[in-house]
């Protein structure tokens, strides 16, 4: 029920600077690009159990904004597309927010604080210009480069043959 996070890896080699949860491949590219150029949101792995539990018990409580948000795509503002199926993702069918496998409801204020940031980076071009450069330098590890040496080294147990 992930997303691949290779995608997310060719990002950061691509000098994207990304904003994410720390979950999947995002721990380890925060790990390698550095935390100060990565964005962070979101409920943290140890938390995620009892925000399970607190959304099936009915305690969760939605930020007004992700209320305002959900309306605006039930206005037909994104044209005449049934969103049935994407709303009750968030709800599901016995109280609002216990479908909502991914807490997409529960990370959404934290998200929009975090955004706000990522857009303060932006306006610092120096400093975005930064972040992106040691995205891609700190991404290496997830190149095929890096890989196939590994491999040829610890399980291949070959060398590199120079072509002339």
């Amino acid at each position: 029920m992930e997303a691949s996070g290779t995608s997310n890896m060719k990002f950061a080699m691509n000098g994207c600077i990304q904003i994410g949860t720390l979950d999947g491949a995002n721990v380890e590219i925060r790990e390698e690009v550095g935390e100060e150029n990565f964005f962070l949101f979101g409920a943290q792995a140890h938390e995620i159990a009892g925000l399970r539990k607190e959304r099936a018990d009915g305690k969760f409580v939605p930020d007004e904004r992700f209320e305002e948000v959900k309306e605006f795509v039930r206005s037909g503002a994104f044209g005449s597309y049934n969103y049935d199926d994407l709303i009750g993702s968030l709800e599901g069918n016995e109280g609002f927010g216990r479908a909502d496998y991914f807490l997409v409801g529960k990370d959404f204020p934290s998200y929009i604080e975090c955004q706000e940031k990522v857009d303060e980076a932006y306006r610092d071009q120096k400093r975005w210009t930064t972040m992106s450069i040691l995205n891609t330098a700190g991404s290496y590890k997830f190149s095929s480069d890096r890989t196939i040496h590994e491999y040829a080294k610890d399980i291949w147990n070959i060398e590199a043959v120079e072509i002339a």
